[in-house]
Order: structure tokens, then C-alpha cells, then sequence
């Protein structure tokens, strides 16, 4: 009997939902870095064995919105819970239950799908007496469906995982092809990554402020084995404009050598990436600059 069914993973910021995903699939289709709010989109992974497909949401982290963009991640994150088959709830082991978890919790009550918690991180844990008295605080907030340690970095119970959320789903035809690994297009995925890098090499106000627009992609006509893309960074500040090219041009370099690697690894492809820099002023708090970067779907 094959079984297919949607998981959504929610969580606070940072719990590690994007790199559980890429582990799950053997591969990046989402990014991951240090800085909060990495995730700014619900991105779909998909797993495909011989008996099961589970798609895979992986959301933005659920936190106090600060601007009109984090309004529409946490809005986003919420949504899937009614929607899906199965609800993964995903903390970071380390840091033990907290008051910002009643709110998730507070969701929860509202659905009907079971839901799974995942302590995730457990390699990274000393005290383990600790961590069983904080799984008896998520058991008296919660009647979770099964409780899972994980390490979503080293992969630690994650077989065992897949397995019990198979054996969660019921019967279900495959919704897309076994060597299909995510819903979103090529041009979403490309600036994913690049962005992934500005925030990885860049600090301070940098990040959050960062959106990475594809303006082309296509194979070039004379060689069919090479990409050619062309892309904007886009910031609010023409200071965080003269972080990201860097003296001489060399942080702009730098990013673009390291996405360049990522999308070649993805894709097949050799790569010629062409990046530049734009400056929309608080892109962040304004409706219409959200709705064009894709991030709202307000009329």
C-alpha cells in the first residue's frame, strides 16, 4: 500500500526546521544560516521512497512581527496547520521549554491533524536529566502524538522519524514524479541561495534587510550546458548597498562564487552569474514592494 500526506514543520526561529528538510532529501532546497527568520516563505521539500511520498513545509520561524514582512512569515506559518495531514513542532532541545512556545501550543489546540514534537539538537545536550523534564513540561502543555529526539545536522533518528510518519498517513497516490524534490521554480530556488550567502558573509543590519530578486534565467543559446542568470540583492540602506559589494567589488565576488557552487550542485549546470545591487527604500514595511517580491498576497 503506498501512502502520501503533507507534514507542515513550525517552530520559533532558528529550531533548525530548514536543515532537518535538505537532510531529509539529501540535498539544499532550502536555505539555512546563523540569523533568525532565515525562512521567509512556506517551501515544500519532497521525499519519495518505494512506499510512501510526504511533502515537507517547511515555514518561517513564528515570532513577534516587527514589520509588515514578518507579519505576512508568521501569518504564513500559521496557515499551513489546517491544511495538512500532520503537524511537526520542531524546538531546540537546548534551550528547554519557553514561554514563547504557549502561543505555538496555543495554535495547536485549534487543529485536528496529530502532531509530532521534535526535539531537535539533542546532539548538542549535556544534561540529560534536564531534557527529560523538559519533555514532561511539552507533555503537560500538549497531547503530542509522538515525541521525537532528533539531530536534523547529523541526521540522528531521522530514519526512525520518516518511519512513524509513514505509518501516520493513509493510503495516497504520488502527487509528483520520484525525482522531483521541491514545488518551487528553478528562479525561486536560485535566489534563495544567493541570499543564503549574503547572509552568511554579512553582518550586522544587513540581513534581515536583504531580498534577492532573478531577473533571467535561461540556457544560452550557443552552449545549452551553461546557465545564464542575472540577479539583484536588494537592501534599504546605500550603506548596506556599500557592505554588500565590498571594497574593490570583492564581497559581491565572493558571493557570487560561493552561489555559483550551490546552483551548479543543484541544477548540473555550469553557472554565469551576473549579481548587482539595488536600493528600495524600507522595502520591508511597504505593501506594494512585499506583494512584487512575492511576499504578500494582498491585492
Amino acid at each position: 500500500m503506498f501512502k502520501s500526506g503533507f507534514a507542515t514543520i513550525i517552530g520559533q526561529p532558528n529550531v533548525g526546521k530548514s536543515t532537518f528538510v535538505n537532510t531529509v532529501l539529501g540535498k539544499k532546497v532550502v536555505i539555512t544560516s546563523d540569523k533568525p527568520q532565515t525562512t521567509r516563505n512556506n517551501i515544500s521539500g519532497i521525499y519519495t521512497s518505494n512506499t510512501s511520498q510526504i511533502i515537507f513545509i517547511d515555514t518561517p520561524g513564528i515570532h513577534k512581527p516587527h514589520h509588515k514582512l514578518g507579519e505576512y512569515m508568521t501569518k504564513e506559518a500559521l496557515n499551513t496547520l489546517n491544511s495538512v495531514d500532520l503537524i511537526l513542532f520542531m524546538v531546540d532541545a537546548t534551550k528547554g521549554f519557553k514561554a514563547s512556545d504557549d502561543y505555538i501550543v496555543g495554535e495547536l489546540e485549534r487543529v485536528k491533524a496529530p502532531v509530532f514534537l521534535l526535539l531537535n539538537k539533542v546532539d548538542l545536550i549535556k544534561d540529560v536529566p534536564r531534557l527529560h523534564d523538559d519533555v514532561q513540561d511539552y507533555k503537560k502543555a500538549y497531547p503530542f502524538k509522538g515525541i521525537f529526539s532528533i539531530s536534523a545536522l547529523r541526521g540522528d533518528n531521522v530514519d526512525k522519524l520518516i518511519q512513524d510518519i509513514e505509518e501516520e498517513l493513509e493510503e495516497g497516490p504520488k502527487y509528483y514524479p520520484d525525482d522531483q524534490i521541491t514545488d518551487h521554480p528553478e528562479r525561486f530556488i536560485v535566489g534563495e541561495l544567493i541570499r543564503e550567502k549574503v547572509l552568511r558573509l554579512t553582518h550586522e543590519e544587513v540581513p534581515h534587510s536583504v531580498m534577492c530578486q532573478v531577473d533571467f534565467l535561461e540556457y544560452d543559446e550557443t552552449n545549452p550546458k551553461l546557465l545564464n542568470i542575472h540577479a539583484s540583492i536588494i537592501v534599504e540602506r546605500d550603506s548596506q548597498k556599500g557592505i554588500i559589494i565590498g571594497k574593490g567589488g570583492k564581497m559581491i565576488k565572493r558571493i557570487g562564487s560561493l552561489a555559483r557552487q550551490d546552483i551548479l550542485h543543484l541544477l548540473g549546470n555550469k553557472v554565469f552569474l551576473d549579481l548587482h545591487v539595488k536600493v528600495v527604500k524600507d522595502w520591508r514595511n511597504k505593501a506594494f514592494h512585499l506583494k512584487s517580491y512575492g511576499y504578500t498576497n494582498e491585492k
